[in-house]
């Protein structure tokens, strides 16, 4: 039964996020509140909500690593990209990447 709850709550969770509104979800540590990387009003909201400074840069959670290239560039022979394969394997777990540069789908409102 817990696991259809679960299930469920992570169903609802997405649709609420395509739909451009904000959720909160549990991280390694504190509950974060999250919107669609890709939906600029959604990003918006996360800075009202919390009262945080639009300056301040927000992290971009991904469900693999097969989906990084979607969102940021890698060269291949780059610097990022060799640190990007070594790094690779300790995902998922609790690291951060900064990457230089970022495609267009992810909203400037991110950044």
């Amino acid at each position: 039964m817990e696991k259809k709850k679960r299930t469920n709550s992570i169903l609802e969770g997405a649709r609420l996020l395509r739909a451009g509104h904000l959720v909160a979800f549990p991280t390694e540590t504190v509950y974060g509140l999250g919107a669609d990387a890709t939906q600029s009003q959604a990003v918006k909201q996360i800075y009202v909500t919390k009262g945080r400074p639009s300056s301040n840069p927000l992290i971009v959670h991904l469900a693999d690593t097969a989906d990084v290239p979607e969102v940021v560039e890698i060269q291949n022979g780059s610097r990022v990209s060799a640190l990007f394969r070594r790094l690779s394997p300790l995902w998922p777990g609790p690291l951060t990447i900064v990457f230089p540069q970022k495609k267009a789908l992810i909203s400037d409102q991110v950044t």
